[in-house]
């Protein structure tokens, strides 16, 4: 439909943006501590299998659903459908909520950034090790919220420059340099003595038990869990991010083919990031002379405790590559964080058109960043339950901190919830054909078949299965 909306200058500058919004966190530092803890190869191929049937077709479906109605992620569905127009509400809400913390991780790269550039420069070591460091940097909760406040400024002068202007333009250029960051860093993990060990860990299947990396074989319910909550959080869906992305799309783009671009470039960038830091922990526990069974792959510290070790063992080279690889991370956390944060501007500047006002950008963006920044003042002062400031009671599996209660909300419920609804809706309220024929504007490949069987029964049986586990996981329940 046509609308007086912004749109991409090119397919290209699209595609980044999209690819951006999908390389984030969730490739560089979620990917590879929840596949360390889930078994290596078997989380990778349970990981794949999840892209192609759910995740591509959830991409594709938002998509479509964007630019069919050239609206944001509340007026899609207010367009669409009747039933199931509450789904909007949670298209908001998640990227608002995972924007809370995901502002004050942001923040502790720039620090460890700022850090390791300053070991490069002066040959000066802050602490002796990364776990010291990353100590002092939970108790300065001072510090969390400042650095936070510095990665929002950076999200709102990019969100404010508009889609073209600013979204565009940073992906035309972030992208290709975190791609080619990504490499440099690769080669020298592998390069390390012993990364061979951590390649067997992701791609040699059952190598994790028989080396002892991890006690038992995961259940595959478990694993599904893990896998499918990553895939959503990475790919950016049921946040609304790809509908709004959609939106600002012309009608001769070819949909089905974007939307397996940015899964296998999203999947592609997930596993080079585990390549990236998997072998490289390997190798460091083993020059440490710690057994295989003892090296901890698992866990949210592998990106800020196990990686700066591996960089303060290189001496001045080390703090170089590790200037590199935070600034990697930088770049991968501010192309997901603006396509969350447009989300929210997207409704506010949709609502004041559908009142005949032209939106204010500039100021619609440094509200909503203002309203993240409460959130993550919040996140940051807790310090991810370090600092004592909020009592969690030990009695579930996210009260730990109150980033993994924000992360609960979102992650844990509101997006697989979000993505299992807005499959049956296309599936049997609205109907598949009104998807299919939006994709079939400059795709003439078959493709029908396969996405009637998946949004109608494969995406909501698996999305049940995600749910289930992310609850289980969350709230401790122990159902497998």
């Amino acid at each position: 439909m046509e609308t007086k909306r912004a749109s991409w200058a090119s397919n290209l500058g699209f595609l980044m943006a999209a690819i951006g919004s999908a390389v984030g966190l969730g490739n560089i530092w979620g990917f590879p501590y929840k596949m360390g803890k889930s078994g290596g190869f078997a989380y990778l191929a349970v990981y794949a299998l999840l892209a192609i049937f759910v995740g591509f077709i959830v991409m594709a479906s938002e998509l479509a659903m964007g630019r069919k109605t050239g609206q944001g992620a509340m007026g899609t569905y207010h367009a669409l459908t009747k039933k199931f127009r509450w789904i909007g509400w949670l298209a908001l809400f998640s990227p608002f909520a995972v924007m809370g913390f995901y502002a004050v991780l942001g923040g502790y790269c720039i620090e460890y950034m700022a850090l390791n550039l300053s070991n490069f420069a002066f040959g000066s070591e802050s602490l002796a090790t990364g776990g010291e460091l990353f100590a002092a940097m939970l108790s300065n909760p001072a510090g969390a919220v400042l650095f936070a406040a510095l990665f929002l400024a950076l999200c709102y002068l990019i969100n404010r420059s508009g889609i073209s202007g600013g979204i565009e333009k940073f992906n035309n250029v972030g992208m290709p340099t975190l791609f080619v960051m990504l490499v440099v860093i690769i080669i020298r993990s592998l390069t390390l003595p012993g990364a061979m060990e951590g390649l067997k860990f992701m791609f040699v299947p059952g190598y994790a038990v028989e080396a002892g990396f991890v006690a038992e074989t995961p259940s595959l319910l478990s694993v599904f869990a893990s896998a499918g909550g990553q895939m959503f959080f990475s790919l950016s869906l049921a946040m609304g991010a790809m509908i709004t992305y959609g939106s600002y799309l012309n009608q001769k783009e070819d949909l089905v083919k974007n939307s397996a671009i940015i899964v296998f470039a999203d999947t592609l960038v997930a596993t080079m990031a585990g390549i990236a830091v998997i072998p490289a922990a390997v190798a460091n526990g083993i020059a440490s002379g710690t057994p295989l069974d003892q090296i901890k792959l698992g866990g949210p510290n592998l990106l800020f405790v196990t990686l700066q070790d591996v960089f303060r063992a290189m001496g001045t080279a080390g703090a170089l590559f590790g200037v590199i690889f935070y600034l990697l991370v930088l770049i991968a956390a501010i192309s997901s964080a603006i396509a969350l944060i447009e989300v929210d501007i997207t409704y506010f500047l949709d609502r004041a058109e559908q009142k005949g006002r032209k939106g204010n950008r500039p100021k619609v963006a440094f509200l909503v960043c203002l309203a993240i920044f409460a959130v993550s003042v919040l996140v940051g002062i807790d310090g991810l339950g370090t600092t004592g400031v909020f009592p969690w009671p030990a009695t579930a599996g996210w009260n730990d901190s109150m980033l993994d209660f924000v992360d609960m909300l979102s992650e844990g419920l509101a997006m697989p919830i979000g993505a299992l609804m807005m499959s049956i809706m296309v599936g049997w309220e609205i109907r598949p054909q009104t998807v299919l024929d939006e994709l079939h504007i400059g795709y003439t490949g078959r493709i029908d078949t396969f996405y009637r069987i998946c949004i109608k029964y494969i995406t909501p049986i698996g999305m049940l299965l995600v749910l289930a586990g992310q609850v289980n996981d969350f709230f401790s329940l122990n159902w497998f």
